[in-house]
């Protein structure tokens, strides 16, 4: 699952926070609306970009929006929330990405999935959302058999890739598939010449998802024996970096291209907040109200290298690490800051907890959800990664940080 862009609701500002958290409500609802009450584990933060896309290049009408009833995770609130075949989109892609996670948890038999009895629980539960997925698109016009594909091929590929292999070759599976959902929002809001910027943007988009989960997966996974990209390709901290870069600028080239009704949230999570994720990866900068700031940006840590270990490093104290403010996505996409030295030994602080197996994951996600703490609580112990998180809805009174003018 991708948890890439997870905005501060400081910088949205009212307006915009309003509209990210109709999509997010949308995209639980559209879920629950199809597929039942448990389908709601798999909402996460970046599915819903696809109702955003949708939502912006659609002609303004009626019956974008309908009042949802009180909700805990909205202080029992009830809200404006999107729905339509955005929402369903953003669903269908939601669930066949969680049923391939939950299929590479049990091939790794990870935790509980170790497990034969719960394996084959989990075995059922994945084909199951597999299913759903596949119908749900089928509903909107999206042949989910494209993203079936690219996870099947993910496997043969990393099997085959070793020193020297590009690392764009062990992307391009999920850069094709989150092309191939961005493009059909143009059909979905009827804009068919948008279809070949989108798929661009999007095709980048699944560039940095892959690879920004390899960077801060790095240490965990050298750790637990996982297969990473980063590490398998001997690819360095600034050839990946630069594979970021170049990234973010092809996003912004290639909206520039889109004809939107109103661009301003798609804008904001596509161009900003997804720029701050690459920079909080790579350890370049925080939050506007972390307890540390870090500003480098010319591929240094603070005055350290990465891996030096030495002071500002990746992974001491003033990187982007406890004190961030991602969140988890239902989904397990638990996407946190590092707080690990480059070289792969721990460098400040107390040492990381160990993740949580998937289905403890789940039941402590379900907690959360239950007491609000998602929601409202100032911070949180991440369901699966166990790392620092705060609360979507939490009071900020922070004005330290400011959108460009093409967001006013």
């Amino acid at each position: 699952m991708f948890g890439i862009v997870r905005p501060c609701t400081h910088r949205l500002g009212e307006g915009l926070k309003t509209q990210w958290m109709a999509h997010l409500c949308g995209l639980c609802l559209a879920l629950r609306g199809d597929h039942g009450q448990f389908a709601r584990v798999v909402t996460n933060y970046d599915g819903l970009i696809i109702s955003v896309l949708t939502e912006a290049q659609a002609e303004r009408a009626t019956g974008r929006r309908r009042t949802a009833g009180p909700c805990p995770l909205r202080g029992m609130r009830t809200a404006s929330v999107a729905q339509g075949e955005g929402a369903r989109l953003a669903a269908a892609v939601s669930l066949v990405l969680a049923s391939a996670k939950v299929r590479d948890h049990v091939v790794d038999g990870d935790g509980l999935l170790a497990r034969r009895p719960v394996a084959a629980a989990a075995r059922r539960v994945a084909g199951k959302w597999g299913r759903a997925g596949a119908s749900t698109g089928a509903g909107v016009g999206f042949d989910t058999a494209v993203l079936v594909d690219a996870v099947e091929r993910q496997e043969g590929i990393e099997a085959l890739a070793g020193p020297g292999t590009s690392l764009l070759t062990v992307t391009e599976p999920t850069e094709t598939a989150t092309a191939a959902a961005f493009a059909h929002t143009a059909v979905l809001a009827g804009r068919p010449g948008n279809a070949e910027p989108l798929a661009e943007a999007g095709r980048l988009f699944g560039r940095l998802a892959h690879l920004l989960d390899a960077v801060e997966d790095r240490v965990a996974d050298a750790e637990a024996g996982a297969w990473n990209p980063i590490t398998a390709l001997g690819t360095s901290r600034a050839e990946a970096r630069r594979l970021a870069d170049d990234a973010l600028h092809g996003i912004r080239l290639a909206l520039a291209e889109v004809r939107f009704t109103d661009a301003k949230l798609a804008h904001f999570l596509l161009v900003h907040e997804l720029e701050r994720s690459v920079d909080r990866a790579f350890g370049t900068t925080a939050c506007g109200h972390a307890p540390h700031e870090v500003t480098a940006r010319d591929g240094s840590y603070g005055s350290g290298s990465y891996g030096s270990g030495g002071s500002g490093s990746y992974g001491d104290g003033s990187s982007y690490g406890a004190g961030n403010h991602r969140g988890d996505s239902y989904g397990g996409g638990d996407y946190g800051g590092g707080d690990y030295g480059g070289s792969g030994s721990w460098s400040g602080g107390e040492p990381p907890k160990p993740r949580r197996g998937f289905w403890a994951g789940c039941a402590v996600a379900i907690g959360l959800c239950c007491t609000c703490q998602l929601c409202c609580a100032k911070e949180y112990e991440g369901p699966w990664s166990r790392k620092k998180r705060e609360g979507a809805c939490r009071d900020c009174d922070c004005d330290c940080c400011d959108c460009c003018s093409c967001c006013d």
